[in-house]
């Protein structure tokens, strides 16, 4: 459904070390990195997309994090989801709802939320028991 998802970023040497803890744990390796342009693309190996892609904005003007919108990332683990949200508080994110089960959404959908550096809202997830 998704070709790719581009998330504006407002100091790209920040940001893209940011990811570049994060999207490993996730099973995402690193496609591309333009420090001219600037900015980077993840892909799942072997998989040519969706990617994930961050960068400055294409017309060069402020980068706004949009009140509603969050992009939300597959964790091949509720371990992997742990470990994500740690890691994003420790490389400079804020929380914005601890690791856990979220049965309003289903049974067993098991998340945590967090925003980038650049204020971006994440969600890493995982949807299978256990």
């Amino acid at each position: 459904m998704l070709s790719h998802v581009h998330l504006g970023v407002s100091d790209f040497p920040r940001d893209l070390a940011f990811y570049e803890r994060l999207l490993p744990i996730l099973g995402l390796e690193l496609k591309f990195n333009d420090p001219q342009k600037p900015w980077a693309g993840w892909m799942r190996p072997g998989v040519a997309r969706p990617l994930f892609l961050i960068g400055v904005p294409f017309d060069r003007q402020p980068t706004t994090p949009g009140n509603g919108q969050m992009v939300a990332l597959l964790a091949p683990s509720r371990q992997a989801v742990d470990q994500c949200h740690a890691e994003a508080l420790a490389a400079g994110g804020t929380d914005e709802g601890a690791p856990g089960l979220r049965p309003e959404y289903h049974p067993n959908f098991y998340g945590a939320y967090f925003r980038d550096p650049a204020g971006n809202k994440l969600c890493v997830c995982h949807h299978d028991p256990q």
